[in-house]
């Protein structure tokens, strides 16, 4: 992976949704890479405060993409890279609030680029969703050409929207928009609830003593990727001119297990009540995810460093460190 990441030295970064698990860890890094400026837009829906990285050119502002007055008061800085995270997030909380879920994610994307292009940002870089864009009929591993709209939740309808409006924006205004696909990502900065993902709520499950539900077989696998992977996948998207206008996988490239997951997590946080196996939801049809990193690696010079092993011993720790807080905001 490319460690040059200078261009954004003395540059204004706004990054909607950046108290979240990638936002926290992305603003940091961009912090550490002496930005001028580097601007949280977050309604704190799914994050906490408390989790916000704290710096001198780091500033937080409490809205919604959907206030246009909060984003008018956020592109009057005028940034010059525009890193979209903010979601309705995810598959199941979109099969429940599916209206609230195109509210958010369709129109809350369209807000974000109609104010980013009036400031013509340097670089537009959205979170899709590499999990939701591909269908059944999609090839093993995932390849971006190989989309599908057969999809089965409101998240991955509208993640594929939002794909489809900065596609718009790039053919009609040339706005330099790139959408980065993630796979199951995972890491420190996540906290355990019930629309979040499975890695932090088998971790705050296991140090509960509480046996961890898989929802199939066990033999289902994911393509769980270190949030500091993915970090350096989102700065080069900022700065590699060969990534505009194009839609990139950021996964591991591998599969592993939920059930072999699920052991693993137990042993780190000492849980002997197991695992147990429940029904599987009517959504989740797809029993295996793993992505192509071709496109990445040629473009990005992308290349995932953390071993899953290594990166569930980093949420381990960030748990045990965290616990009050975690204890203490955890919504089920």
């Amino acid at each position: 992976m490319v460690s040059d990441f200078s261009q954004f030295k003395g540059k204004t970064v706004l990054v909607t949704g950046g108290a979240g698990c990638v936002g926290s860890n992305l603003c940091r890094r961009l912090s550490e890479l002496e930005a001028k400026e580097v601007i949280i837009l977050d309604d704190l829906s799914s994050a906490y405060e408390w989790n916000i990285p704290k710096a001198k050119n780091i500033s937080f502002v409490r809205g919604s993409i959907l206030d246009d007055e909060m984003l008018r008061r956020v592109f009057k800085k005028r940034p010059q890279y525009v890193y979209h995270l903010a979601a309705h997030f995810a598959n199941q909380n979109s099969v429940d609030n599916p209206e609230k879920d195109l509210l958010v994610n369709g129109l809350g994307i369209l807000k974000v680029l109609e104010h980013a292009q009036l400031v013509d940002v340097e670089r537009f870089v959205y979170s899709s969703s590499g999990c939701g864009v591909y269908g059944l009929e999609s090839k093993m591993p995932f390849e971006e050409h190989d989309i599908s709209i057969s999809l089965h939740t409101p998240y991955q309808v509208t993640k594929l929207l939002g794909e489809l409006y900065t596609n718009y924006f790039h053919n009609l205004y040339e706005m330099p928009v790139v959408n980065a696909r993630f796979f199951n990502v995972f890491g420190p900065g996540e906290v355990p609830g019930r629309y979040r993902n499975v890695i932090p709520n088998f971790m705050y499950w296991a140090m509960n003593g509480q046996p961890l539900p898989i929802t199939g077989d066990g033999s289902e696998t994911r393509d769980w990727t270190y949030v500091g992977d993915i970090v350096n996948g989102l700065l080069a998207m900022g700065v590699k001119d060969k990534a505009i206008g194009q839609a990139i996988n950021l996964g591991s490239g591998k599969e592993h297990k939920v059930v072999d997951m699920a052991r693993m997590v137990n042993e780190l946080a000492g849980n002997e009540a197991g695992i147990k196996f429940v029904e599987r939801r009517d959504w989740d049809v797809k029993k295996r995810l793993c992505s192509s990193i071709g496109r990445a690696q040629n473009v990005l010079d992308y290349q995932p460093t953390v071993s899953f092993e290594d990166g569930l011993r980093s949420v381990h720790s960030w748990f045990a460190n965290n616990w009050s807080e975690i204890q203490r905001s955890a919504e089920f």
